[in-house]
């Protein structure tokens, strides 16, 4: 196991040795706090770009369903006829940078999740870690009323004019420690400066959202493309996301019982090798992790081991789309009625 998983493990289960890198937190505590206040006093400049910018994002380490909620929110702004791109950091991705995100590139050009939300909804994306420079690039290429960037809460460099934090009741907080004794980016207080969005079914906020699992669909068909999903067949589960149990619990949702848990680390560069094991028992995947697989498979055609792709879409409540449409209104930005 490696150190990151280690450490990913403790967090999940609050372990007791973590207190040890008490000292580490702090000073990250007075290292993200020093950063913030350059910005907020004008010490280093702040971007501001010339059309509304949306930043959706979360105050921990890991998954907390933010990519579905951005994906249901990109497909309702479509629908609703408003012109939106999306930036990205494009975690994993190689570069160069900044990149336009098409339906044709490759995860380890410009990550696993940018790939996903363009193959979804088709939307203008660019990656890189220059936020300024992607805006240039995406609006020299399209003309939009609004930018979604997916994560960048803590990107102090970019100003933003709304800021949606998805809150995971799931996994909650933690023990409510700042990295890396807990997997808090930002103190809980940050909670009090956006809005949140809960995600879980048992929200106390009119502002939530849960995830609904779909039916699972074959990754690498053959000759054999009739073949239904088995829910009782047993599988191996695997996983390369922040919170793979949360993927553990979507499987146990929609029937499937007899799986072995195969986890490894959060935008994890598949092998080959970590798609084989000692019997023909299918795979079972999230679609963030299809879309690395897809390309490895085409590498090795030779692979008969069936995968499954389990996808999942954000079900948010209408208090969610009322407090979007107030928000966009507010800067300006007018929707057209839903048809």
């Amino acid at each position: 196991m490696s150190l990151a998983q280690m450490i990913q493990d403790a967090w999940n289960k609050q372990a007791k040795w973590l207190v040890l890198l008490r000292p580490l937190s702090c000073l990250y505590r007075v290292g993200a706090s020093f950063n913030h206040q350059l910005y907020q006093s004008g010490i280093k400049s702040v971007y501001t770009a010339p059309v509304p910018v949306m930043v959706i994002g979360n105050i921990t380490v890991g998954g907390s369903g933010k990519t579905p909620l951005l994906i249901q929110l990109i497909k309702y702004l479509i629908h609703r006829q408003l012109k939106v791109g999306v930036i990205s950091r494009g975690y994993g991705g190689q570069g160069p940078f900044p990149a336009l995100v098409t339906l044709d590139s490759m995860p380890d050009e410009v990550g696993d999740e940018p790939c996903l939300i363009v193959q979804s909804t088709a939307v203008p994306m660019v990656v890189g870690p220059d936020r300024k420079a992607a805006i240039e690039l995406l609006l020299s290429q399209h003309q939009l009323d609004l930018i979604i960037s997916d994560d960048g809460l803590q990107h102090w460099a970019l100003e933003r004019q709304i800021e949606w934090i998805v809150l995971d009741l799931n996994r909650g907080l933690g023990n409510e420690k700042l990295l890396p004794e807990g997997y808090l980016r930002e103190p809980k207080s940050r909670l009090e400066t956006g809005t949140v969005i809960e995600h879980g079914l048992q929200s106390h906020s009119i502002l939530n959202m849960h995830l609904q699992a779909g039916q699972p669909y074959l990754l690498n068909p053959t000759g054999n493309t009739s073949r239904l999903f088995n829910q009782y067949d047993e599988f191996y589960a695997v996983v390369g996301i922040g919170f793979p149990q949360r993927f553990y619990k979507t499987l146990e949702s929609i029937g499937i019982k007899e799986f072995q848990c195969h986890e490894f680390p959060d935008h994890h560069d598949y092998e080959i090798e970590d798609l084989q094991f000692d019997d023909q028992n299918s795979i079972i995947t999230t679609e963030k992790d299809a879309v690395k697989i897809l390309p490895l498979l085409k590498q090795h055609p030779d692979f008969s081991t069936e995968i499954w792709v389990v996808p999942v879409e954000a079900v948010l409540s209408e208090a969610c789309y009322q407090l979007l449409d107030t928000q966009l209104q507010q800067l300006g930005i007018s929707l057209s009625q839903e048809i």
